[in-house]
């Protein structure tokens, strides 16, 4: 499994995401942000909220997470 070593919420409901092997991306989840997890999310002031748990799990305090092997696949394949 991936760890996610860093995150930085961008403008437009993005982050900017580093892994600890070094891949490295921006994901664009303003279309993703829907259901009663991630529907919160569209407050931009919770969106900022965003960090990285234990496990190395993109995570906000609302208990909306990201898996890291999707944003891991997402990112090396479009370095490919």
């Amino acid at each position: 499994m991936w760890r996610v070593v860093s995150v930085k919420p961008l403008p437009g409901y993005r982050l900017r995401v580093s892994f600890s092997d070094g891949v490295q991306g921006e994901v664009d989840l303003s279309g993703r942000l829907f259901g009663p997890v991630f529907e919160p999310l569209k407050d931009p002031g919770l969106f900022e909220q965003v960090g990285i748990d234990e496990f190395g799990v993109v995570c906000w305090p609302n208990g909306a997470d990201l898996a890291p092997d999707a944003l891991y696949e997402t990112l090396a394949g479009a370095a490919r």
